[in-house]
């Protein structure tokens, strides 16, 4: 999108039959659900990407608050914290007795620290040098990053319950709080301090929006069409090979494949030294996620966001993350937009999303064995904690995704559905970088690359990819060449 408003003629390539990937539509019948992210958090990331190219946000999305922000249940205690601080300041009160000073204290210093890290999101970490950048040194005291995500909520809170529920959105990196590096509490202040949000339609609109855009600036959006290979000659890449054989020419290739499908599945043997396929697999990667998407034929009593809570939480995420074993007491992420958003469901009825987290395909579960068994297992336990004990009868749709089904549906390495993990070592330089190293003209974007997973991020990542693509023309980022002048791409065989 960013491309396209500066005069480049572009070709997104697509797979499936809509874009968006991880962030697109899936139609089951007569319901729509997303099929992963269910909700966005710091809008004026995207409101920014949208100035860029001189367009509005709003124009093309309507976004919807979510408040509560979620459900949290541990056991018989129901958390619902709010943006709105004195509520939720209240609600721990009352819940948590002894953490409130806490919660403010959490505020005000989770805060300091966003407001110096979010800096490093923006900028690119393509050399050790960029290590000492101003920015750097002024976050460096605040990163936490030696401490991890449960460590530093511990600072705050001495009830593990109130622990958990500022410590969850480790998950959202595909990591243990126990293990994800302290500076990760951001991930919980950020929706502590600017909320959750549904664009109506699911969170897919945000795809469908820009490439809403990238046509209106003339590019093409090609779905149903699958790369084969980058084609590279004399270290630079030249375009793209397609699976129907046709070859599209290219003066940069920009790689938004998953990290680990793109370096193992889409060059030629030998192009590749840094990530050969034994290097690629000592990589540390996120969990996985075992999806079931519903179609009821009824409405349903249920929050927008609830969240079911293990009754061992720590234990859960060991054997997820560490034993990668299937827990016989897991955690259980419910999703139930139908009530917000009436486009998602026929009246009257109600497309129900579930989510549980799950080893990805490095441990030895047989998932054609065990799909049936999972399933059962997410449906007994909302059948008996939301008194819908007989959800069973009210299915008319159903589809499952498995780690199975993200490696080869959706060609996510491994089926880790968070990409690459968020350790030390595979943070900043130390992860994938944005214009890659391995070939010239070549930029990677999306959450296996700096600054890493969650769509904010992501967007981040494409702002960053995009002036690095442009400065090496010396073209300025605030000035846009005359579409007049671009040059039809021709595919040739």
């Amino acid at each position: 999108m960013q491309l396209c408003a500066k005069g480049y003629q572009v070709d997104v390539i697509e797979k499936q039959p809509r874009i968006g990937g991880r962030t697109g539509k899936l139609h089951v019948g007569a319901f729509s659900f997303d099929i992963g992210p269910t909700f966005f958090m710091m809008p004026q990331v995207l409101e920014e990407l949208f100035e860029k190219v001189d367009r509005n946000l709003h124009d093309y999305v309507d976004l919807k608050e979510v408040d509560p922000l979620y459900t949290l249940k541990f056991k018989d205690v129901t958390f619902t914290p709010s943006r709105d601080k004195e509520t939720t300041y209240q609600q721990i009160k009352q819940l948590f007795p002894g953490n409130e000073q806490g919660y403010e204290r959490y505020l005000q210093i989770e805060g300091e620290k966003f407001d110096r890290v979010i800096e490093l999101l923006k900028q690119p970490f393509s050399s050790i040098g960029d290590f000492f950048t101003k920015d750097m040194w002024r976050a460096l005291p605040k990163l936490n990053a030696l401490d991890t995500v449960y460590g530093r909520l511990s600072k705050y809170f001495d009830d593990e319950r109130l622990k958990w529920a500022f410590s969850f959105q480790a998950k959202y990196l595909g990591m243990s709080p126990w293990n994800c590096p302290g500076t990760f509490t951001i991930l919980s202040y950020l929706e502590h301090r600017y909320g959750l949000f549904h664009p109506i339609g699911g969170v897919n609109q945000l795809c469908d929006a820009m490439a809403t855009v990238i046509q209106e600036y003339g590019g093409n959006v090609r779905t149903n069409t699958t790369v084969k290979k980058v084609i590279v000659e004399d270290g630079n890449a030249k375009g793209v090979e397609l699976e129907n054989g046709f070859i599209l020419d290219a003066d940069d290739v920009v790689i938004n494949a998953d990290f680990g499908y793109a370096m193992t599945n889409l060059f030629d043997n030998g192009v590749l030294k840094k990530y050969k396929k034994e290097k690629l697999a000592k990589k540390k990667l996120s969990c996985s996620t075992f999806m079931v998407y519903l179609g009821l034929d009824r409405e349903v009593d249920l929050p927008h966001h609830l969240i079911l809570f293990a009754d061992d939480y720590k234990k859960n995420v060991e054997e997820m993350t560490e034993q990668k074993i299937l827990s016989d007491d897991p955690s259980i992420y419910v999703h139930n937009p139908s009530q917000l958003d009436p486009s998602l469901a026929p009246k009257g009825k109600t497309a129900l999303y579930m989510l549980m987290p799950v080893p990805n395909l490095d441990a030895s579960i047989d998932w054609g064995e065990e799909k049936q068994k999972v399933r059962d297992q997410m449906l007994d336990r909302i059948g008996k904690e939301s008194g819908m004990a007989n959800i069973r009868e009210w299915i008319e749709e159903e589809h499952i995704i498995s780690p199975l089904e993200w490696e080869k549906d959706f060609h996510v390495y491994k089926g880790a559905t968070f990409n690459l993990s968020h350790h030390l070592d595979q943070m900043m330089y130390f992860r994938p970088h944005n214009k890659f190293e391995e070939v010239e003209h070549c930029f990677l974007v999306g959450g296996g690359t700096h600054p890493g997973s969650g769509l904010p991020t992501i967007f981040q990542s494409a702002m960053i990819s995009a002036d690095l693509l442009m400065n090496q023309y010396n073209i300025p980022n605030t000035q846009a060449i005359d579409p007049s002048l671009k040059e039809k791409v021709e595919y040739s065989r």
